[in-house]
């Protein structure tokens, strides 16, 4: 069961301190063999986030990666080959917030061949409006993300699909659990080889109907991972 955090634009050096709480907590877990924690921190705190949780078991990645993978005149630009470099294991790559900014799927493409190729593992995100939910195009868009997300990619054992829908983010808002089923297991007879998570407002009052649909193989958590408690309590009730 994957439990990543995405702390979006959130966090100083002083914020890593609350890590030690998680670090403590994942030592002792008795589900540690099938859980996997991954941190993607703001890539300013890649390189100390991945020296403090050397040997924790924990993992780091990154949120997104320009898609040139050589340097190149792109001012304030990353790209994988220097994520990696600084201690990251997984990017993330197709959140609805940077596709909102203009990241087309072509884009996107592009990004996850540069990821892969740097030896990075990717967390590709798809996911539908509520303008797309409320004209039932969802199962359509999503497969539209996909077939052009992962053009040309032969090698997808390094990718995990997260599905977040758009309207879910940050509102507080989840799928009807028979709905959310329905959508992984669409994904996932078209996808056999991907673990498929679901992010998109996952809390730890939510989480107990979250876990109920079996097929989901972990979450893609926004707000919550970035209180120590509130990301344990989350693991702890998918188990309980």
């Amino acid at each position: 069961m994957y439990f990543i955090a995405n702390w979006k634009m959130f966090g100083g050096l002083n914020s890593l301190n609350s890590l030690n709480k998680v670090v403590n907590f994942f030592k002792g877990f008795k589900e540690k063999k099938t859980t996997k924690i991954i941190y993607c921190p703001p890539s300013t705190l890649i390189l100390p986030m991945s020296k403090k949780l050397k040997s924790s078991g924990i993992d780091v990645g990154a949120q997104n990666c320009h898609q040139n993978e050589n340097y190149g005149a792109f001012t304030g630009s990353i790209n994988s080959k220097m994520l990696k470099n600084v201690g990251a294991k997984y990017v993330i790559i197709g959140h609805s917030e940077n596709r909102s900014s203009g990241e087309t799927n072509e884009i996107i493409n592009i990004k996850i061949r540069s990821a892969l190729k740097s030896g990075l593992k990717v967390i590709f995100c798809i996911g539908e409006t509520l303008k797309e939910k409320r004209k039932k195009n969802t199962k359509q868009i999503l497969n539209i993300q996909i077939k052009k997300g992962l053009d040309k990619i032969k090698n997808k054992k390094n990718i995990i699909i997260a599905y977040e829908p758009v309207w879910a983010i940050g509102s507080g808002i989840i799928p009807k659990s028979n709905e959310l089923f329905k959508i992984i297991e669409f994904i996932k007879k078209k996808n056999k080889v991907f673990k498929i998570l679901y992010g998109g407002s996952v809390n730890s009052k939510n989480i107990r109907d979250l876990k109920s649909i079996s097929i989901i193989d972990g979450f893609l958590i926004g707000g919550s991972s970035q209180d120590s408690k509130k990301f344990i309590d989350i693991i702890k009730k998918t188990y309980n």
